[in-house]
Order: C-alpha cells, then structure tokens, then sequence
C-alpha cells in the first residue's frame, strides 16, 4: 500500500491578467483573465505535512460561454473557488492524490455544482460542468504535486502500483464489447519514458490575429513582442499553427484557412490545425471546407494534421455522429472530453483523438489519458493561455502522454509579461525557440516548479481555510 495523505488547509489567491492583444474564442473575445492559485497543505498517517501549489486560469470565455456579462460569470466562478476551498481543506478522504481526486470530483464537486446553481435563483443561469472542473482544478493539481513533495520525488513517479492503492479498474471501465482491461494496469503503463525534454510548440493564430503589414492599424502594441505572424513565425522558429474559426461562416473560415496556409508555405511551416470552438451543428459545415481545401488547396490539406472540436461541447445533448469528419481528418474532442466516460460516448460518435487540459484537473486529465490509450485513441495536450505556474503540469503532462504533436502553448502571445518570474527560472518554457519548449528546468519534487527560486510576490489578501 503506498502513501496516503488528505488535505489539512488551503490557501487561494487570484491574480488578474491583461493580454497584450485581444484573443478570440468563438463568438466572445478575451482581453483578461483572473488565475486561480492554491496552496494545499496535505498530512500522512504519521503526521508529516507538505505543501502542493496549483494554478489554473479561470477562462470565463472558453468555459462558460453565454450571453452574461463577462462580470457576472467571473463573479460567480471566483465564489465557486471560494467555496471549494472551504471544501478542500475539510475534506476527509485519503489515499493517493489520483485516489483522493477522483473521489472529491466523483462525489463532492457535482453537489457543489448543483447547490451553487440553485442558489442562483430562478431564471439566472446555471454555471456548466467545465467552468466548475476548471475551478476544481488548481486544487487537484496542487493535491498532486504535494504528494511528489511530500515523498521527495517527482510527481509522474508516483502513478505506479507501488503508490497507488487501487489499479485502473478501480476508476475505468472499458468500450463494450472491446477486449481492453484495466485490472492490474496503472497510468504508469500509459505513460511515455522517458518523458519529452523538448517538444514542438503549436502557435495560436486567434482570430483577431494579424496576418500582414497590410492590417496594422497603428494602435499595436509596441513591446518589443511580434505583431504579425510571420514575425512569429521567424522569431520563434514556429514549425506548428493553430487557426481559431467562427464555425457559424464558412467563407469567412476557408478564406482564413487558406491565407494562414499559405503564409505556413511561404515560411516553411509543417503542420496546421484547425478549431472551430464547438459552433459547428452540421459536420457538412466541416466536411465542405476540407473538401474544398483538398481540390483547391492540395498541399494546405496535407498539412492539416487534425481538426479540433468543431461541434457543441455538451456531447450527451448534442449526440452528432461524426464519421464522415473524421473520416477525413483525424477528429478531435477538447471541450467535450470532460472525462473518460465522454470520451467513451465520443469515440462512439465517431471521434478519434483527445486533447487533454490540466484545467480539467490533473486526475481527470490522467484517467483521460490512459482510457483514450487502451482504446487507440490519439492525444494532444492543448492550452488554456496557460501563464505562470499552470505552464509547468501543462507541459509536464504532454511531455510523459506521448502527444500526435507536441503541444499547444500560447501564454507568450498573449500575456507574455506575466511570467516574467517564472521564466527567469524556466527560459525554455515561456519562449519559444527553434519551434519548441524545453523542460530541462524542471526538476525537484512534485511538478518541479523551484518555487523557491520565484521571485513572485502573491497578493497578501489570500482566502485561508484549515480543518
């Protein structure tokens, strides 16, 4: 039996973020964001105590996507960290932190849910499943990597039988009528070894993103960072793209395909992507612009590796068979794949990827990972704008998944300032050079922050909360 440990108090601080350029999701457009971090203080059987940090950014427009005020959403998932960290610190279970988080996810988080919803009246919307998970998460992660702190190892050497208390089977249940079993089996025998120590950097192309010279208006900022994207691509070495698209009009999002593909071309770019953020409802929206990229743009197709979540996050309202996408793309769920039950139901819609987010917590992101494994599903890990200490579990996870690509990583677009602290101590990881990151900086207990070695100062207004 290994270790056990439960959560003895939890320290949350928010901390807001300005982006240098807006960033487009869909119909709604980001311009900032509150970061979520947690502190969690965790005990053994024996009385030892560590400390485990956690950070998320609380995305109101990817998450909670409505017609409220950004405000009032905002408002409502910074009293929902509120109330879980109160729950946090009193809860009781124990075990391993995938033990400990399954647990807390399985059972307290969707009453929380439910009891925050009804509290907000009659006629006022309900907050959704993925903003409460990305709430939770700065919590799980932190849980995480108090664990590999307390026992003085890294926290990926931890997912194995000789720490856990209970195998896969314990949490998973394969496809009917698959041959798979998760008896006997571990996230360990899921994971890649050695991990990455490099890996290539997907670049968002937002939305709002310039294209070229022709687009400057003059109210850019100037603070020495790229404007266009192909002074991002050449400064940065960029071997990976990511195109953001409305899905609600099709001209609009070939012609926006066409134009990054040719500047891709032109700069020797190798691979694409594209993401619809799930305002697609026909998969022959979808299906005509790959079509009509395949005649007309032949090499800008090839490029295309995946096509990312082009249809409504609520996969069990929105049962769309989606075959015939991926039939010509390798698909892949990012919003939908909320958990391995999910990815179950979109894998028998016709889905055949997964892009994994540590904001989905690092036990659901980790169980995720090894269902979609068993069942020879391909993964990538994708961003949140992930700044400061949330870049280092998002990389770390990609870096043992074994990714189709790399993964996604765009904080330094956005708001690269705000990890100044952090990058004096991991460089690789808050720039992109040569067309990836590099997690050699990593390194210690838990999720190898060196937290010590930040020079961060944490507002001095924290919620506090203990047994």
């Amino acid at each position: 039996m290994g270790t056990e440990i439960y959560p003895v108090a939890v320290d949350l601080y928010f901390l807001p973020v300005t982006t240098r350029v807006p960033l487009k999701f869909g119909p709604e457009t980001l311009t900032e964001v509150l970061c979520a971090r947690v502190c969690l203080t965790v005990a053994d059987g024996r009385g030892k105590h560590a400390q485990g940090w956690g950070e998320t950014p609380l995305s109101v427009q990817w998450t909670w996507p409505s017609q409220l005020s950004y405000q009032d959403r905002c408002d409502a998932m910074q009293d929902f960290c509120r109330r879980l960290a109160q729950a946090w610190a009193g809860f009781t279970g124990r075990g391993h932190p995938l033990e400990v988080g399954y647990e807390f996810n399985e059972s307290v988080l969707p009453r929380m849910l439910a009891e925050l919803n009804r509290g907000r009246g009659t006629g006022r919307e309900p907050m959704p499943w993925l903003a409460a998970l990305v709430c939770c998460s700065a919590f799980d992660i932190a849980l995480h990597d108090a664990y590999g702190r307390l026992l003085g190892c890294p926290a990926y050497e931890t997912y194995d039988a000789a720490h856990m208390n209970a195998d896969l089977a314990h949490f998973l249940k394969p496809a009917p009528g698959s041959k798979v079993s998760f008896v006997g089996r571990y996230p360990a025998d899921f994971l890649r070894v050695p991990p990455a120590r490099r890996l290539p950097a997907w670049h968002l192309v937002g939305g709002k993103d310039l294209l070229g010279a022709a687009e400057l208006t003059g109210t850019e900022p100037r603070d020495g960072y790229p404007v266009l994207l192909p002074d991002w691509i050449e400064r940065d070495g960029l071997t990976c793209l990511k195109v953001k698209l409305r899905g609600n009009d099709a001209a609009w999002d070939y012609d926006r395909l066409v134009q990054v593909g040719r500047i891709a071309l032109e700069h020797k770019v190798l691979w694409l992507t594209s993401d619809f953020n799930c305002t697609v409802t026909d998969p022959a929206y979808v299906n005509e612009i790959l079509d009509r990229l395949m005649q007309d743009q032949p090499r800008i197709y090839q490029m295309m590796l995946y096509v990312e979540q082009p249809f409504p996050y609520d996969l069990e309202a929105n049962q769309i068979d989606v075959h015939s996408v991926s039939a010509r793309k390798p698909l892949f769920m990012d919003e939908s794949a909320h958990d391995w039950k999910l990815i179950r139901l979109g894998r028998e819609l016709g889905w055949t990827g997964v892009a994994l987010k540590t904001c989905k917590t690092q036990t659901g992101a980790l169980l995720s990972l090894c269902w979609a494994k068993a069942h020879g599903m391909t993964l990538m890990v994708q961003d949140l704008t992930n700044p400061m200490l949330a870049q280092i579990p998002h990389c770390l996870l990609a870096a043992h998944a074994g990714t189709i690509m790399g993964v996604e990583t765009n904080a330094m677009q956005f708001y690269p300032a705000a990890s100044a602290p952090e990058e004096a101590v991991h460089p690789g990881l808050y720039r992109r050079r040569d067309g990836a990151v590099d997690l050699s900086s990593v390194r210690g207990p838990g999720f190898g922050y060196r937290l010590d070695e930040i020079k961060r100062q944490l507002p001095d207004n924290a919620a506090s909360f203990s047994k």
